[in-house]
């Protein structure tokens, strides 16, 4: 593929006001006439775990289109590119349809985006089946987590909203940072279905925030853990609402986390329950600005 014509172009970092401390997301601002194929190598190319590619809506009531890509596949939906995205389009001068709120067209549909004060950004969790891990595959989860204690009174669920987590409560924090995955025994359970395992443990009150998260996955046969994980943590909210957690979701409720302590990271997160539903807000960081021929 010769290179095209010059097209806006950023890399932002999410969840984190520190460059080089949250997740990267590779943004192409004018992507209208790109085709898939396009887009994919693009994706190869840049090598992040996404890339996102903003389009003219097709619905009326959406401010922008965005297609979001791996280096393998396509997304219907992914949190950390949700807000990125969003960033980079009101860095570059986006102005929302209505004030106060984005509304971006994806896979899964419209998401609204709350523009909130100093930079936060926020979307409303999408949907999620939560169904919970079948007892004939509790051995396998054993596996996937050796000499880890899974807290027994939450059973794992996996969640799924255009991408699927096996979403475990540990005890804490420090069994949540503690926790050694095996990378052969996930692999095996990605085959039922889910993306990874979204691990999760509450901090005590002198913590850094309320919980821990990790969010692990295998990629062409290798572990790898994700720095911070917006589909993990909304996944998360779902899963704590359904279980009680905070005050089962209760309008007002809300909750911080961590990730990314382990892989030399500090995303943060901050979760919100309105109308009984849950808003993953952090901020984003422009690290590159400039264009891209593609």
């Amino acid at each position: 593929m010769a290179p095209g014509a010059p097209r806006r172009f950023k890399q932002v970092d999410v969840f984190t006001s520190v460059a080089f401390k949250g997740n990267p997301l590779a943004v192409v601002l004018d992507a209208d006439g790109l085709s898939d194929a396009d887009m994919q190598a693009m994706a190869r190319w840049t090598n992040l775990s996404e890339t996102t590619f903003v389009l003219t809506p097709r619905d009326a009531q959406a401010d922008y289109r965005v297609r979001i890509f791996s280096p393998d596949t396509e997304f219907p939906f992914a949190g950390h590119p949700t807000l990125g995205t969003a960033h980079a389009l009101l860095e570059a001068g986006l102005v929302p349809r209505r004030a106060g709120t984005l509304v971006q067209e994806c896979g899964v549909g419209l998401v609204p985006i709350e523009l909130g004060a100093a930079g936060m950004l926020a979307f409303r969790s999408p949907a999620a089946s939560l169904v919970p891990l079948a007892l004939q595959h509790l051995p396998l989860l054993a596996r996937v987590l050796p000499g880890t204690t899974v807290d027994a009174e939450c059973t794992p669920l996996i969640a799924t909203m255009g991408i699927a987590w096996l979403v475990v409560r540990l005890a804490s924090a420090q069994a949540c940072l503690d926790a050694r995955v095996d990378g052969a025994a996930l692999q095996e359970l990605t085959r039922l279905g889910v993306t990874g395992v979204a691990l999760y443990g509450p901090h005590d009150a002198a913590g850094p925030a309320d919980y821990e998260v990790r969010a692990l996955f295998t990629k062409h046969g290798a572990l790898v853990e994700d720095p911070v994980t917006g589909s993990a943590n909304a996944c998360i909210a779902r899963v704590l609402q359904a279980q009680g957690f905070p005050d089962g979701g209760e309008t007002g409720s809300a909750y911080s986390a961590r990730q990314g302590a382990s892989v030399a990271c500090d995303g943060r997160i901050a979760v919100r329950y309105v109308d009984g539903e849950p808003w993953i807000g952090g901020r984003s960081v422009t690290v590159i600005d400039g264009t891209v021929r593609v």
